[in-house]
């Protein structure tokens, strides 16, 4: 049976991604760079509608030197699936959690099988 959707306000969502963010180790946070948080309530067209997150950018593992970035990467948080697989706000923000390590760890160039092998998936 599926849960009951959880209701927090946007705000409440936002205060709850930034939460998650301010959870990364300060280690790994500094040497995340050019790298924009975005919280969106669907994911895109031809997406899944059960996605939760997506990293949009080049991973660090992939960048050479001739590579320049003006325009930050992206991390894309979908907030309706978010909110539809989770019972309360603590569950919510676990997967929030979860879903920022995930697209974070895309960043770093950990791809979708390593993540699943570590739990993360």
């Amino acid at each position: 049976m599926r849960p009951v959707p959880v209701d927090v306000s946007p705000e409440r969502f936002d205060e709850l991604v930034d939460g998650a963010l301010d959870q990364i180790p300060d280690e790994l946070a500094r040497l995340v760079r050019n790298v924009v948080v975005l919280v969106e309530e669907e994911p895109p067209a031809g997406e899944p509608a059960d996605l939760l997150g997506l990293y949009d950018g080049v991973a660090l593992t992939e960048r050479d030197s001739q590579l320049t970035m003006n325009l930050p990467d992206r991390i894309f948080l979908f907030r309706r699936p978010l909110l539809e697989m989770c019972e309360d706000e603590e569950d919510l923000a676990e997967e929030i959690r979860i879903t920022v390590v995930h697209e974070v760890a895309h960043h770093f160039g950990i791809d979708e099988e390593k993540l699943h092998s570590l739990g993360w998936g």
